[in-house]
């Protein structure tokens, strides 16, 4: 790397740790600068362009001039007194041997060279400048040679003119640029400054509200600018950040409540259990009873512990999942097979309605897990038949899971895939309130949705993305068959 550009860097890193106020300030003041001494420049050239050509119109007439009084005056430039050096500069004509054949007083010295003269002898007007000055004048020169027939001769007329007054009114415009511009640049860049101030007021005051919350506070919001520009919508933004992260502590801190509530039950049931059965005061059968009890009780804390470890994956977008290609009857007849001595105890069963050769792809242990949840809430909630069905759509394939039982009511809908949340009928009768968010969950990790119905019947379904297959089976469906059947 070379040391320039570590200067650079070095710059670059110590402008970034200044204000963005200053910064902002400095950067319009560099610009500010630029544009300055570009206009200083443009108008600089562009008044040494005016006298120029001020100049060498003057010189143009002159010469029209001496070319006319060399045309109709019998006497010489100096006798003619039409041309006083003093007031109109110099003027002197060559022949084409290089002598001078006219001049004013002062020019006796030829103007051009012979290379020159040639040059104005071949038809071209000539500009030539002279930086030492001519014929007395002490300044630099600006000469005009253009080539004209008289006394039956080919004549070489030049007239010059001094530079000083060009040069002094180019040198007048460059002090006042050099000590206006300054000053101009320092008081755009406090104006700059004081406006940014003005500017920056509402950022700085979001800041010091911002700084103020705290998480008793949770309702305080950033005051916003009057102006519908970029600080307000910023505001905005921030607020609206503000609400859901107000919502999502709140949602934090029910999920800590309703999780301590729930695991307080079972606790305090495993525990009063496990008394009873050291106090050694029961038979067998009860001390039996109380084991199996605080082994239910067991069974119910780790499925509690299993779904809150999901639900916590989840909310750190880390729930794990492995995609596989899954045949959607075999997945729901080993979810059946599962629960069919279950189903049995109850006296119900469970069918499975799938097309042959429908398949998805995703994780088949999440899969069961959803499945299962719904099962359970089927048989602990529902009544008669749980079937469970597996179709496909336009772009998802469906997995449906219902029972002949009443299903969810519909006020209680908007809210049964939220956690800790039973519908009224339901409460006291076993379950977390988490099955339903574990199959939301479940689904959104395979970007799927989970959807319920109410009505006649329950019916709550898992819509996973379909993979295109040349031939999934839809066209082709399995009979309706039961997975168990009952004793008579």
């Amino acid at each position: 790397m070379s040391p320039t550009s570590v200067a650079l860097g070095r710059s670059g890193a110590a402008l970034r740790r200044l204000p963005i106020r200053l910064r902002i300030t400095l950067l319009f003041a560099a610009a500010l600068a630029l544009v300055l001494a570009s206009a200083g420049l443009f108008v600089y050239a562009r008044l040494g362009r005016s006298l120029d050509l001020a100049i060498d119109d003057g010189l143009r007439a002159r010469s029209a001039s001496v070319a006319a009084l060399l045309a109709q005056a019998d006497t010489g430039l100096a006798e003619s007194g039409q041309l006083d050096p003093e007031r109109n500069g110099i003027a002197q004509v060559m022949d084409a041997t290089g002598a001078v054949y006219d001049a004013v007083p002062g020019a006796a010295r030829p103007l051009l060279t012979h290379a020159e003269l040639a040059r104005a002898l071949s038809g071209r007007s000539l500009l030539l400048d002279r930086a030492q000055g001519v014929a007395g004048i002490d300044a630099s020169t600006r000469l005009l040679a253009i080539p004209v027939t008289a006394q039956d001769s080919p004549l070489v007329v030049i007239v010059g003119a001094s530079l000083e007054a060009k040069e002094e009114s180019q040198h007048e415009l460059a002090i006042a640029l050099l000590l206006g511009g300054p000053l101009a640049l320092l008081a755009a860049s406090l104006v700059g400054y004081l406006v940014l101030g003005a500017a920056l007021r509402p950022v700085e005051a979001m800041r010091q509200r911002a700084e103020a919350i705290g998480d008793d506070d949770l309702e305080a919001r950033l005051p916003l600018a009057d102006a519908n520009d970029e600080i307000r919508r910023l505001g905005e933004t921030l607020n609206a950040m503000l609400t859901r992260l107000q919502g999502a502590l709140e949602r934090e801190r029910a999920f800590v409540s309703d999780a301590s509530h729930e695991l307080r039950t079972p606790l305090a049931l495993l525990k009063t259990e496990i008394e009873l059965a050291l106090s050694g005061s029961q038979n067998p059968p009860e001390l039996r009873a109380a084991l199996l009890s605080a082994g239910e009780e067991t069974d119910r804390l780790a499925q509690l512990a299993d779904d809150l470890l999901v639900l916590a994956r989840a909310d750190n977008g880390r729930l794990p999942i492995s995609p596989e290609t899954i045949d959607v009857l075999s997945l729901l007849e080993t979810i059946a097979a599962r629960y069919e001595r279950h189903a049995a105890a109850a006296g119900r069963e469970i069918s499975v309605d799938a097309p042959l050769k429908l398949g998805l792809r995703g994780d088949r242990s999440r899969l069961e897990q959803a499945l299962g949840s719904l099962v359970e809430n089927a048989l602990r909630h529902g009544a008669g038949t749980v079937t469970l069905t597996g179709r496909r759509t336009q772009d998802s394939v469906e997995l449906h899971v219902t029972d002949q039982g009443p299903g969810i009511p519909s006020a209680f809908l908007p809210h049964a895939f939220e956690r800790f949340t039973r519908a009224d009928e339901a409460r006291g009768r076993g379950g977390s309130g988490l099955g339903l968010a574990i199959v939301q969950v479940i689904a959104s990790a395979h970007h799927g949705e989970a959807h319920a119905a109410t009505g006649d019947r329950a019916d709550v379904w898992l819509a996973i993305p379909a993979v295109p297959r040349a031939d999934d089976g839809t066209n082709r469906p399995r009979p309706t068959r039961p997975a168990s059947r009952p004793d008579f």
